[in-house]
């Protein structure tokens, strides 16, 4: 079995990552990690991101493998899709700090995977600064 995390370079996505490595340790399983381009980053930038992860799960010491998606792929869908393929038995997210009004509305992939994930859902916050 494995977790799952959704992983870009954003507050979001290092407390999705940080929840993620917790969970993978707590379970003893092992970690997937799914990078996607951050919104200005490109193919170059994501290479580089993905060896910083490596280097940070490797110090974490925790059994990973790291998968990066395309700028054209679905993000929402690819995680929904990692997860059923792998039998995860955990899906970790970052989500935004909202509004009281936002609150009413979670983003378009957060809601989609949600809905239509195989396995629990953890949405982590980023911590206020």
């Amino acid at each position: 079995m494995a977790v799952v995390v959704g992983y870009v370079t954003t507050p979001e996505g290092r407390a999705a990552l940080a929840a993620a490595i917790m969970e993978t340790r707590r379970r003893e399983s092992r970690l997937v990690v799914v990078l996607t381009h951050g919104p200005n980053s490109d193919d170059e930038s994501l290479d580089a991101l993905a060896d910083t992860v490596r280097d940070e799960l490797d110090e974490a010491d925790v059994a990973y493998e790291v998968r990066q998606i395309s700028r054209t792929d679905d993000v929402a869908e690819t995680l929904v899709t990692t997860a059923e393929d792998l039998g995860a038995e955990l899906l970790v997210i970052g989500l935004r700090r909202r509004s009281p009004v936002g609150k009413l509305i979670l983003g378009t992939n957060a809601q989609r995977i949600l809905l239509d994930a195989p396995c629990p859902v953890l949405a982590v916050k980023p911590a206020e600064s």
